[in-house]
């Protein structure tokens, strides 16, 4: 069973609107020992429909943080992340601030590719699906060659969640030079990546990312596989968690790993 979901939102984030200790309460209920809010901060997001600007109020934020930290500490432990929305032309603004903090975790994600969100009908109409990734997946290699300051990247096929065909399948050999070297650089430089159990919220058949990805990882001499929900409200917490074990197993991983002061600890699953 896994009981930390180690990528979660509140209303300090843009796009949702659920208080904090309900989400802590949720994580309570659900039998949860370790949860860790990894608010987003995307500097520099562009103008979007929902007038979305996804910059953190981060003295709020660790205000509440930890004095609900403290509230409820006999209960659950709640541990104090970020998700930063990388891109190449922000990477030193997000070294600053990842430095300037005590993190337990950090999130790098790529959101963002010629200044559109992926999760925007316009992208996929703008670049055919193969290409689409294949533009997503060059961010995210530019971004982790020159930033470090990062525990695990997350959902590292983000973009698929957002393909409205339904028709397409996704093929490890479509992007096996791009993704061998992305996935390379992540391992080499002692960090981590995220199963995201999003997902399968979207109606994928696999978490973020699809299985071959996570295969590769772990031929490659990975280790480091953090669980994270990506819940915007309480009733996505953990969501679809009770998979997860056997999903892994399958592939052959035999841990997983949360964070504290952005040292990974192993978890058996």
């Amino acid at each position: 069973m896994i009981r930390a979901d180690y990528h979660l939102h509140t209303n300090f984030s843009s796009d949702s609107e659920t208080p904090m200790e309900s989400m802590i309460l949720e994580g309570i209920r659900r039998g949860l020992k370790t949860i860790c809010f990894t608010e987003h901060h995307d500097i520099d997001y562009p103008d979007n429909p929902d007038h979305l600007d996804f910059l953190l109020d981060l003295p709020s934020y660790k205000e509440t943080l930890f004095h609900l930290k403290e509230k409820y500490k006999h209960q659950i432990e709640v541990c104090f992340g970020i998700e930063l929305g990388l891109m190449p032309h922000t990477l030193t603004q997000c070294q600053e601030f990842a430095r300037r903090e005590e993190f337990d975790f950090i999130i790098g994600s790529t959101h963002i590719v010629d200044s559109v969100d992926p999760y925007e009908t316009c992208y996929f109409e703008t670049y055919p699906l193969k290409q689409g990734l294949q533009k997503y997946f060059e961010h995210i290699l530019k971004n982790v060659s020159s930033f470090y300051d990062y525990c695990v990247y997350g959902h590292l096929d983000y973009a698929a969640r957002y393909i409205k065909d339904k028709s397409f399948q996704f093929s490890y050999k479509d992007y096996c030079d791009l993704l061998d070297e992305i996935l390379k650089k992540i391992i080499e430089n002692g960090k981590g990546i995220e199963v995201n159990t999003a997902g399968l919220k979207y109606g994928m058949s696999d978490p973020n990312p699809h299985h071959e990805i996570l295969q590769r990882y772990l031929e490659l001499g990975g280790e480091i596989l953090t669980i994270g929900s990506d819940g915007h409200c309480p009733e996505h917490m953990a969501y679809d968690f009770q998979k997860i074990p056997d999903f892994l197993k399958d592939l052959g991983f035999k841990y997983y790993t949360i964070f504290r002061e952005k040292k990974p600890c192993f978890e058996k699953l």
